[in-house]
């Protein structure tokens, strides 16, 4: 794999390879969410390149993060094939394969969510535009499932047109909730 990531973290930036950089986010989110609850946001910004291979890794970054988060199985699943059809859409229709161009990923922890965002380099889509997969004349086509299956794997789903161009895919997640004792509801 060629793909690079560049990532912050407080005052630290820097680049990683495809083989630390899912080690460096898996670690950046360790701890328990009642940690998370009383730090700040943390967030993790990924550059990768243009490649099949980024797609992967996307996944797998989103993965491990929601995993060390406290998701259910389930939820870790739904929440890596929803990254996955962004960053494939990214790589087809936003950057439209070209090497030249870069998908931007970033991952933010909040006491209560999980936000992801991947933005291309493209010309930018309106999400109204889209033909719904599931309209009749529709169900034989080969795209618009992407965006059906983003919305259906995650609580929150929105595109917008970044300032510069290119799409900017919004997902977001709710971390998982218990009861405590008292009857109030916490992150798990």
């Amino acid at each position: 794999m060629q793909a690079s990531e560049t990532y912050q973290f407080g005052a630290w930036h820097g680049t990683l390879t495809c083989a630390r950089a899912v080690c460096y986010a898996y670690s950046l989110f360790w701890g328990t969410p009642r940690e998370w609850m009383a730090a700040k946001t943390q967030r993790i910004e990924i550059t990768l390149e243009t490649l099949l291979e980024s797609v992967d890794l996307a996944e797998v970054i989103v993965m491990r993060i929601a995993e060390a988060a406290g998701f259910s199985e389930e939820d870790i699943h739904k929440m890596g094939m929803a990254v996955r059809e962004g960053v494939i859409n990214a790589y087809n229709y936003g950057n439209q394969q070209m090497r030249e161009k870069k998908i931007f990923m970033t991952v933010e922890l909040e006491a209560d969510k999980m936000i992801v965002r991947v933005l291309d380099q493209g010309k930018g889509f309106e999400l109204t535009e889209v033909p719904d997969p599931l309209a009749e004349e529709n169900l034989l086509r080969t795209s618009g499932r992407g965006l059906f299956l983003m919305r259906a794997f995650m609580d929150e789903f929105n595109v917008h047109t970044a300032p510069g161009g290119g799409a900017e895919l919004v997902m977001v997640k709710k971390l998982p909730v218990t009861v405590s004792d008292n009857g109030s509801s916490q992150p798990e």
